[in-house]
């Protein structure tokens, strides 16, 4: 391909989007190859006049001061820009050492070498408007894009046909052989490969590395390499402002190669002409949606259901268009493709993508919805709804199974901040009429890995505080300090208490009274490790005051003293009666006076405080009333009672249906599933779990750089 062909020049100035459109469809229709050079020359040189040397008025509205306009494009100065990138790569290749028809990995390394030697290095990489070969010819300045693009175009400016290019979610090699089955590196991503260029990509697949796609990526041939460079187009003049001439543009030539059907393998560019198709409906095309869900279907078609961003534009469409629950299960189905990598700092981008998804989108979204009155009141809204609440905890599934076996942690704080505040927005019978399961999860194994997590918050409380606990149905007990109360004496008529948990050791009586002793100061011991005096070891000792110990009591049967004859009630004044609580309250039983009714010695010294000791009182015997029991001590075969009245469910049973089924893959959420389906959300420990590996502080900021408006084949975000 010496120079330009007859019909090529006939088209010959451009002078409108109409002449782009006949121009590309005379490429595309042609019984030649397209010409990638030209194409990419045309491109670039109509983007830098409409964007970068595109000047804006201070301070005014820019939507009215941008008149319409389009550049001319006279033939002279694409056709010596086009001589000037052929005589550069045919100068600095000597042909005559490769004889061969295809091409070989030291031909591949020697063109990227000759596109990569003549680039500035002094150049940011990742500005914006860099990906055409107009940038290159011009200013010598190319983006990662652009130099894998240019590595292609100088292939087919030397004769090469088995060169093309493959196309990530972010990232661009070549492919080249008899059979297109070799790969090689020929351009950076990120900070700079330099080093790889040449290698093939063999070992970011097997590292499943998200910019390599697990061997899936897109494969072009030269129309939709043609595509390629049409949907990189990059219409942005500032942060704020596009240019309405190129994104029209943008939007022909996407449809020009969708009606031929060069798009239905290349969901990314789908996903581009939604997005156009969303600001500027063509009439009688098919819709967003349409678009969105066939980049979907191209996705799950033909690259095993690798790519994550044909489900992420269209969970951004459903979310700006209000359509909140079917967002959700989007998003959820982004999750579930990325689950298939492992992360490392070179996935920036998609990372970004999944950071705002959980940090900024979800929890506004639920804002939106609980201050929704109509909704609430006729539970309609996502809060109520047991397939949201699934998609929910999917989402952060894929994201935790994503992490796992990464060299790089995902989840830090912020993460799991947002998660408590975004789950305790559901509503507690959603979050009840759940069943979570475990994928190859017994539930020995996880009641067990559950216990672990509830003792490590437990340990961490003395030096962080208080636990936070979120309570969606039962109400908080204060813990009041008791006070001296009134002493009367103690009647030990009432039914013996049991020791369940308490070990016996030694032989005779004074043995196992002193081997009883010394478990109950183990215990203690065990429960904190501060010298303060356990509460209701004080109370005990007031009433050891009173009366005597019953030794048969610490040995597991009996009552806890005995029967004093001559016991005088003593009473005391009592002093700020509204804060403080009579001992008389937890020693005895106003039924019929049995000290510590219901209650065994390690139920006592599990007691927080003596005021806990109060919700353990023997109430009168009747029909309506039971014993609350202390949770430890419920049998396998009996039903736990609550300690509070629990609260009825928000939603009737009968319009919920029947539970909703969610599996869980990764370790992290199948360590949290039954707090997933409970009342009650215990907010440290979800953030323990979700950060055990990965204690990053994070200060998520919004910064605006000249990175934002980079050309990516993927749609810029929306605020």
């Amino acid at each position: 391909m010496a120079g330009f062909r007859e019909n090529e020049r006939q088209h010959f100035p451009l002078q409108s989007i109409q002449d782009v459109v006949d121009l590309f469809r005379d490429q595309l229709t042609g019984s030649d190859e397209p010409n990638l050079p030209l194409l990419s020359i045309v491109l670039g040189a109509i983007e830098n006049v409409l964007t970068v040397n595109r000047s804006l008025p201070g301070e005014i509205d820019h939507s009215k001061s941008l008149e319409p306009i389009f550049p001319v494009i006279e033939l002279e100065t694409v056709e010596a820009l086009y001589e000037k990138f052929v005589t550069h790569v045919k100068r600095s290749v000597d042909l005559t050492k490769f004889p061969c028809d295809v091409a070989t990995r030291e031909l591949v390394k020697l063109v990227s070498d000759v596109i990569w030697s003549s680039l500035m290095r002094s150049f940011y990489k990742d500005k914006a408007h860099l990906q055409s070969l107009y940038s290159f010819l011009t200013g010598n300045k190319l983006d990662c894009f652009g130099v894998a693009f240019g590595v292609v175009a100088a292939f087919q400016v030397l004769g090469y046909k088995d060169v093309h290019l493959a196309l990530s979610e972010d990232h661009a090699w070549v492919t080249f052989g008899q059979d297109l089955s070799e790969t090689a590196e020929v351009t950076w991503h990120g900070k700079g490969n330099e080093d790889k260029r040449g290698q093939p990509i063999t070992m970011g697949v097997s590292e499943k590395s998200w910019l390599y796609l697990n061997g899936q990526p897109v494969l072009c041939t030269r129309q939709m390499e043609v595509a390629s460079i049409v949907s990189g187009i990059n219409p942005s003049i500032s942060a704020t402002v596009d240019s309405l001439e190129m994104g029209s543009l943008q939007q022909e030539l996407l449809w020009l190669l969708y009606d031929m059907d060069h798009l239905s393998r290349y969901p990314m560019a789908l996903g581009n002409l939604g997005d156009l198709e969303e600001i500027s409906p063509t009439p009688e095309r098919p819709p967003p949606m349409a678009l969105f869900n066939e980049a979907i279907q191209s996705s799950q078609e033909h690259y095993n259901n690798q790519h994550v961003y044909p489900y992420t534009y269209l969970g951004g469409f459903l979310y700006r268009k209000g359509h909140h629950k079917r967002a959700l299960q989007a998003w959820a189905d982004a999750a579930d493709a990325v689950r298939n990598y492992n992360y490392n700092r070179e996935d920036e981008e998609i990372y970004k993508e999944f950071l705002e998804i959980a940090n900024d989108l979800i929890p506004h979204m639920m804002k939106i919805v609980a201050s929704d009155n109509a909704a609430r009141i006729h539970h309609t809204s996502l809060l109520y709804d047991p397939d949201c609440y699934a998609n929910f905890l999917r989402f952060y599934d894929g994201i935790c199974e994503w992490e796992e076996g990464s060299p790089t942690p995902v989840l830090h704080i912020t993460w799991a901040k947002q998660l408590v505040f975004s789950l305790s927005k559901f509503d507690v019978s959603v979050r009840e009429h759940i069943e979570v399961k475990g994928e190859g999860l017994e539930e020995d194994s996880s009641s067990s890995e559950e216990e672990e997590i509830e003792e490590e918050v437990n340990g961490r409380r003395g030096e962080e505080g208080e636990d936070k606990v979120i309570e969606d149905t039962e109400p908080v007990i204060s813990r009041r300090p008791g006070r001296k109360g009134r002493r009367s004496k103690i009647n030990n008529n009432g039914p013996e208490s049991k020791v369940s948990d308490l070990k016996i050791k030694g032989e005779s009586n004074e043995d196992q009274i002193k081997s009883a002793i010394e478990d109950l100061v183990n215990k203690v011991g065990e429960e904190g490790q501060n010298d303060a005096t356990n509460p209701n070891i004080a109370a005990l000792a007031q009433a050891c005051s009173e009366s005597i110990l019953n030794p048969e009591y610490l040995l597991g049967g009996g009552d806890p003293f005995t029967t004093a004859t001559s016991t005088t009630t003593v009473t005391s004044t009592t002093t700020s009666a509204d804060s403080r609580i009579d001992m008389h309250d937890f020693l005895s039983s106003k039924s019929n006076g049995s000290p510590f009714m219901g209650m065994t010695m390690d139920s006592v010294l599990k007691a927080e405080s003596p005021s806990d000791m109060i919700m353990f009182r023997k109430r009168p015997c009747s029909s309506a009333t039971r014993t609350p029991t202390p949770v430890s001590e419920i049998a396998p075969t009996q039903t736990q009672v609550s300690t509070t009245p629990p609260r009825t469910s928000s939603v009737p049973s009968h319009l919920l249906g029947p539970p909703t089924l969610v599996c869980l893959r990764s370790e992290k959420m199948k360590g949290l599933k039954k707090i997933f389906s409970s009342a009650k959300l215990n907010a440290s420990a979800i953030k323990l779990q979700l950060t055990a590996q990965s204690q990053v502080h994070f200060k998520h900021s919004k910064r605006s750089t000249d990175s934002e408006l980079a050309t990516h084949r993927k749609r810029s975000r929306r605020e």
